[in-house]
């Protein structure tokens, strides 16, 4: 292969003459035109060995007139792109000769004799012709940080240990600081070579850490790769101790204290820490007084690490001690655990060496030296067997143990939860002194402002026990300790004063359970009212009102104390305002049952003043009750006059029961126009859905006294009272009245006036009675009037229907109109033809909002009575009529008429 240098390729330049060739394709161009520019044609572009082509005389006269611009080199190269190595490496080598200072160039160059070399074999001279060639780029291109890291990166390729770091080292000597950042991490590459000795690459690491501390973490992956332990929890602690330290791995300080403390415990006597005061004992605790809340591991490791070390006992305290000190069931119960299968490794191991060894092996031998100290001083005879024996018991004892140390941890995290004190009283079921204890402890622990639950449960239960124990003192002591504690409601300082009575009535100490109620009553009430709302006001001054305390005296004064004794107690309760109604209630039967009826009439009394409807009503139930059982007829006006006050406030909610109750004493004792004067009173006062049915029990008395034909004055007002639905089924009823009376004119008025309530097309039973009346009692004439009504009816309710229609039709029709207004931006639209036709369809005018009726024509289809239809008139118009009641239907209402026909007055209009 030919080799042209620089020389000849000048010499040959300037010995070409320019001729224009045939035909030729090229012009001369400025630079052509130049000082020893070359032509087509010429014996340097003619030859295939060493000779210029004719197409690379152009780039060739431009890089001789401008030797010293990158970019006529630059386009030389790219357009010699499909050369052969040697050419382009000659290229190269021209170019940098003369603008040396081209990184684009050198840089190209490199990347170039990297791709030559890189299928040939490490023991290849290019290979180190390479490396002389980043050393001659390094000369010049010494700040380009890439050159830098492609050098390394080759080096590394070559496995090329020392040479590669001094690189590194140059790299970082001459590039400035702000770049070492792309240095080293091509250097953290190296490090994790292979052929890289484990200590060049730690000093490396070292190294990179003074200025990017963050990335411990990553030194200690590699560290732990090549289980460098030592290093990992010196940098570790170091990490652990920085309060600046962030994890670049999103893991918390925890996790990385429980990492630590995996490690050290793991390792155990092995590791060699850099502060000799610093032990792993004295370690892990650190972590542990930092998360008090999550230590279950790291008491773990901690108790690991001495069973590694073979410091059984020593384990076996640090379970103990962490199962009493945490705060979670979480770590309870991993700490738990993890001593369970401790104790049970123990056992299988000796277990173990029992089968090993035989029965019958010395026992000085198969003594374990970490057996406890205690048994060996006592000279106690310590074989395998006693040892399993021994180790299975504190193996049961430690399980028997698990519901106390979980209810430790529970009062740990709340030690005001009365809950969990009453069930630590139930672990230690069985045993007085731990229960007392126990108490003991809760009542001295829980504060009552801080307390979850009834903490007034503690007391009694705790006097209980004691009572049950047969110390009645001691259980004194406790409830008078309990009624001065600041509890936050007044009824569990109630229900302490309660259960010390009940106490001692189980005692049948009457005596002393009387005189403690007596002392929770006891007040300084005078009467104001000022004690009513005052939260800051301390329990022991709110007792006296409640009610519980004050119905357990009046109990107990009833059965053991006098009847003046029973009726102070009550006394005081109406006087202090603290009765309740069914208090009120016992008393008068108390005082009734020992024949004081007007005692018990002037509680009821009492009780009326006291209370507010609803409150009242049983009050005065039992006060009517039992005044008319005890006077009847011998007090009338007695008893009216409580009817008239009761009635007087009561509710229409409750009056139906009293206006009854009313009604039927006067019934009984009384007059008969009184009790048709208050069943009158009671149709205006009880609620709307209980009208019908008391018009209805006064029709029934009415009917007793004055006979059937009275009742119509009744019925009359009844219709006008009732709900339309209930007219019809009055009207029937009347029906049937004037029928048994023979009044059939009568009957068919009602008929007439009840149609109007009644829809044809639902409900057919009233039309079917009607027209089997028509055809019992009437003639043709009455059975067309007949249907000639039902048509009447049938229309007005489609009218109904229609109304509705329109009024929707009107509410759409205005809609559009809105929007159409609203697009026209003011301008008037006229409705569209359909809409208008539809608005008129319905009588709705289309610019008006006002709802107009068209009358709907009716082709009745009259029936005679036997059946048959009859022919009717084409289109004939019906006209509604308004036709008045006969007088005779309605009593005397229209006696100021002149004609008493068959025409019914229109009913008027009820809102």
């Amino acid at each position: 292969k030919a080799t042209v240098s620089v020389l000849n390729w000048e010499g040959a330049c300037a010995r070409a003459r320019p001729s224009r060739p045939r035909g030729g394709r090229y012009t001369a161009t400025r630079a052509q035109r130049g000082r020893g520019a070359l032509q087509p044609g010429s014996s340097a572009a003619m030859d295939g060995d060493g000779a210029l082509l004719s197409t690379e005389i152009e780039f060739e006269n431009d890089v001789k007139q401008h030797p010293f611009t990158m970019k006529y080199w630059f386009r030389y190269l790219q357009f010699k792109h499909s050369a052969d190595a040697v050419a382009r490496n000659t290229l190269h080598e021209r170019a940098l000769a003369n603008v040396p200072g081209s990184y684009k160039i050198w840089f190209q160059y490199l990347k170039e004799r990297m791709l030559q070399v890189r299928d040939r074999p490490l023991d290849d001279v290019n290979w180190a012709k390479v490396n002389h060639l980043f050393e001659r780029s390094l000369v010049f291109m010494s700040k380009m940080p890439r050159i830098w890291v492609e050098y390394i990166k080759f080096l590394t390729q070559q496995s090329k240990l020392t040479e590669t770091r001094r690189v590194i080292d140059r790299a970082l000597q001459t590039l400035p600081i702000t770049q070492h950042e792309r240095v080293w991490k091509v250097a953290t590459e190296f490090m994790k070579q292979d052929f890289v000795p484990v200590e060049t690459a730690i000093r490396m690491w070292r190294r990179y850490l003074q200025i990017e501390p963050y990335l411990v973490e990553d030194f200690i992956i590699y560290l732990r790769k090549h289980q460098r332990w030592n290093d990992i929890v010196n940098l570790m602690i170091e990490s652990l101790n920085d309060a600046k330290f962030t994890s670049t791995k999103g893991r918390t300080r925890h996790e990385l204290w429980v990492e630590l403390c995996g490690i050290l415990s793991r390792q155990g006597d092995a590791l060699r820490l850099d502060n000799a005061s610093l032990t792993v004992d004295r370690i892990i605790r650190s972590g542990i007084k930092k998360y008090p809340n999550e230590v279950g591991q790291l008491w773990c490791a901690l108790a690991d690490y001495n069973i590694r070390c073979r410091h059984f006992d020593k384990a076996r305290d640090v379970f103990e001690e962490g199962i009493t000190s945490v705060n979670t069931v979480k770590d309870f119960s991993q700490i738990f655990d993890s001593y369970m299968h401790f104790e049970e490794s123990l056992i299988e191991a000796k277990m173990e060496e029992l089968e090993a060894e035989g029965a019958e092996s010395d026992e000085d031998e198969n003594l374990d030296q970490y057996t406890p100290a205690l048994l060996r001083v006592t000279g106690v005879d310590f074989d395998l067997n006693t040892e399993v024996e021994f180790r299975m018991k504190r193996l049961e004892h430690l399980m028997d143990r698990r519901s106390e140390l979980l209810n430790s941890v529970l009062l740990r995290q709340n030690p005001h939860n009365v809950h969990e004190w009453h069930n630590r009283v139930k672990i230690f079921q069985g045993k007085p002194d731990a229960v007392a204890r126990t108490y003991t402890a809760a009542v001295k622990t829980v504060q009552i402002s801080k307390a979850i639950g009834k903490p007034h449960s503690l007391y009694t239960a705790f006097a209980k026990f004691y009572e049950g124990q047969g110390a009645l003192d001691s259980a004194r002591a406790i409830l008078s300790m309990a009624v001065k504690e600041p509890f936050r409601s007044v009824d569990d300082l109630a229900t302490v004063w309660v259960e010390w009575a009940e106490m001692e009535l189980r005692a049948k100490k009457y005596k002393r359970a009387l005189d403690v109620l007596k002392k929770a009553t006891a007040t300084n009430f005078t009467g104001q009212g000022s004690w009513a709302k005052d939260p800051a006001q301390p329990v022991q001054e709110k007792v006296w009102r409640s009610v519980r305390i004050w119905t357990f005296y009046a109990d107990l004064n009833e059965v053991l104390c006098t009847l003046r004794s029973c009726k102070n107690v009550y006394d005081r309760m109406l006087y202090l305002k603290v009765a309740t109604p069914q208090i009120v209630l016992h008393f008068a039967n108390f005082l009734k049952e020992n024949n004081f009826w007007e005692e018990s009439f002037k509680v009821y009394q009492q009780g009326i003043t006291l209370f507010q409807w609803p409150q009242v009503h049983d009050v005065w139930v039992a006060y009517l009750s039992a005044f008319v059982a005890r006077f009847k007829r011998t007090k009338v006006e007695r008893t009216r006059d409580l009817f008239e006050q009761c009635v007087a406030k009561v509710p229409k909610k409750h009056a139906g029961r009293f206006f009854l109750m009313y009604a039927r004493y006067e019934e009984k004792y009384g007059l008969a126009r009184q009790c048709l004067a208050i069943y009158d009173k009671a149709c205006e006062k009880v609620p709307k859905e209980e009208v019908l049915d008391m018009y209805r029990r006064y029709i029934a008395v009415t009917k007793k006294f004055f006979g059937a034909i009275r009742t119509r004055e009744v019925r009359q007002k009844a219709i006008g009272a009732v709900d339309d639905k209930d007219v019809p089924q009055l009207c029937l009823e009347w029906v049937e009245l004037e029928r048994e009376l023979g009044e059939v004119d009568r009957a068919r008025s009602l008929y007439n006036h009840a149609a109007q309530y009644v829809d044809p097309r639902k409900e057919n039973e009233f039309w079917g009675q009607w027209k089997a009346f028509e055809e019992e009692h009437g003639n043709e004439d009455t059975y067309r009037a007949l249907l000639r009504v039902e048509r009447s009816i049938k229309a007005m309710f489609d009218s109904q229907v229609d109304i509705s229609e329109a009024a929707a039709a009107a509410r759409e029709a205005r809609k559009k109109r809105a929007e159409a207004e609203a697009e026209a931006a003011g301008a008037a639209v006229a409705p569209k033809p359909d809409a208008a036709k539809k608005a008129s369809k319905f009588g709705v005018a289309p610019d008006s909002d006002t709802i107009r009726f068209v009358p709907q024509s009716v082709t009745p289809e009259p029936a005679t009575a036997s059946g048959s239809v009859s022919p009717a008139p084409e289109r004939e118009e019906i006209e509604l009529e308004e036709r008045a009641v006969p007088e005779g239907v309605f009593g005397g209402m229209k006696r100021g008429a002149e004609d008493a026909g068959p025409e019914i007055a229109k009913r008027p209009k009820r809102e």
